[in-house]
């Protein structure tokens, strides 16, 4: 072997979006490769799924992206090539996708140039429509979701488009892939430290498996829209990233500006925006919108005359079936600018919320709000001595209290960053709100608002007697 072609071989062998390529045009002769950048995007995040270095991903991506070769493809067979005992299951929303692409992937891995990149990867004849087996005991199996895993256990699980679309808007089909993800994928893995489970899909709707997904937090989240609605780094390998403006066309070959328009005329615009856009409509909603939100940096600068709060929302069961608690860190200026820097959102029993609420506060030096009723109550009483603590008294049901203080939001007074892992599920509440399955953030920010609001309106009354009296 020449050093030339000994170096391709080790390219194809360690790159995995060099190895995603050449399955591409193993499954499709013929036809040239002309990927947008969510290719080398969605395969930089795979390959630190591939090399152990992400246990969780989530992908949203727009139709024919490209997600299906690599996760369901590409990823398999590059991984059980390098280490062919491994155990991968992969599931998609109908038994006939699960086995199509399961027929895809045995292409790629009976080919020759496969063989010739993996030689000790060798499929048996144990081979069905739904797995393939190596010669070392590692598979992939194919299924439906929904689909049986009893006796399976696997490595890394994949699940490629868990919904069809015309099913979104049905909460019966939604709750059952939730179902089927939270009471059978997770228990599959064989080693719940270590192995890795991968979704990947196009938004269907706010409470599709992403958006629960998302909800629940944890999870690595690649989400690339077909038009950049905010300024983007798309990390794509070998240190070297892509930077999307606002505006651009993921796809302006294929899918210009003038044929995406004609595919939201076709699809409407609520489906377009889940679809294309990987931001779903909430099916209730509307107090607020998300571009009265000003943004900021991430780190503003603290001045002298600047406040740091904790508005706390508490609950106080552990069980996942009850509500979170969540905190609101926030900086609130002198000149009555809110800037959001950080959301907490846990579900801790009364002595570990104690104990987060003191730690929050004395890591920012901050006030606490705590609403005193119900859960509120005795947390007032016992931190009282410990850090500085004001009880906010609700007046109100939690529209009004949302409605009181969206002035200050239109008037751009609040400000969120830029980016933050927890930005996503706060937009979904809040967007969502009231019609949403959560309202917990929702109920910190406007304890937030509406105690700053307060403040505003006090100085404001003690200026005028000033003048009056002046």
């Amino acid at each position: 072997m020449s050093e030339a072609l000994h170096d391709a071989v080790a390219a194809y062998r360690s790159n995995f979006a060099l190895f995603a390529t050449k399955a591409f045009n193993i499954v499709n002769p013929g036809t040239m490769f002309s990927g947008t950048v969510a290719f080398p995007a969605m395969a930089h995040a795979l390959a630190k799924v591939a090399a152990g270095r992400t246990r969780r991903l989530l992908i949203t991506v727009p139709p024919r992206s490209g997600k299906s070769l690599l996760a369901s493809i590409a990823l398999p067979a590059f991984v059980l090539g390098q280490d062919p005992t491994r155990r991968i299951i992969c599931a998609s929303y109908s038994g006939d996708l699960a086995a199509k692409l399961a027929r895809d992937c045995r292409t790629v891995m009976t080919h020759r140039s496969y063989r010739q990149l993996f030689p000790g990867t060798k499929l048996t004849g144990k081979n069905t429509e739904t797995e393939m087996e190596t010669a070392h005991g590692g598979f992939r199996f194919a299924t439906s979701v929904g689909g049986t895993l009893l006796g399976r256990g696997g490595n890394l699980i994949v699940v490629d488009d868990p919904m069809k679309p015309d099913e979104a808007m049905s909460q019966t089909a939604r709750e059952r892939v939730w179902d089927w993800f939270t009471g059978t994928v997770g228990s599959r893995l064989d080693n719940k430290a270590e192995d890795a489970i991968v979704v990947v899909m196009q938004r269907l709707h706010a409470e599709d498996l992403a958006g629960l997904l998302l909800d629940r937090g944890g999870w690595d989240h690649l989400c690339i829209p077909a038009i950049a609605e905010t300024d983007q780094i798309l990390p794509i390998g070998a240190g070297r990233v892509h930077h999307r403006k606002v505006g651009e066309i993921l796809d302006p070959v294929r899918e210009p500006r003038d044929v995406l328009d004609q595919i939201k005329e076709d699809l409407g615009s609520r489906t377009f925006e889940a679809q294309y856009q990987q931001q779903p409509i909430p099916d209730q909603g509307g107090l607020v919108t998300w571009s009265w939100f000003a943004t900021h940096n991430g780190q503003p600068q603290r001045g002298p005359y600047d406040t740091m709060v904790v508005s706390w929302d508490t609950a106080m069961k552990d069980r996942e079936v009850n509500d979170y608690s969540v905190g609101i860190v926030a900086m609130v200026r002198a000149t009555r600018q809110v800037d959001i820097l950080d959301v907490i959102r846990v579900r801790l029993d009364f002595p570990a919320l104690r104990k987060r609420i003191v730690e929050e506060a004395r890591r920012h030096n901050a006030t606490t709000l705590i609403e005193a009723a119900g859960s509120g109550i005795p947390l007032i009483q016992d931190l009282y001595q410990q850090i500085q603590v004001i009880q906010r008294q609700p007046l109100g049901d939690k529209v009004v209290r949302l409605q009181a203080v969206t002035p200050m939001i239109e008037a751009g007074k609040v400000s969120l960053p830029a980016r933050a892992p927890w930005l996503d599920a706060f937009r979904r509440e809040l967007l969502s709100f009231p019609g949403g399955r959560y309202d917990d953030q929702v109920d910190a920010l406007s304890q937030l608002l509406g105690w700053v609001r307060e403040r505003n309106i006090s100085r404001n009354l003690q200026t005028r007697y000033r003048t009056t009296r002046g």
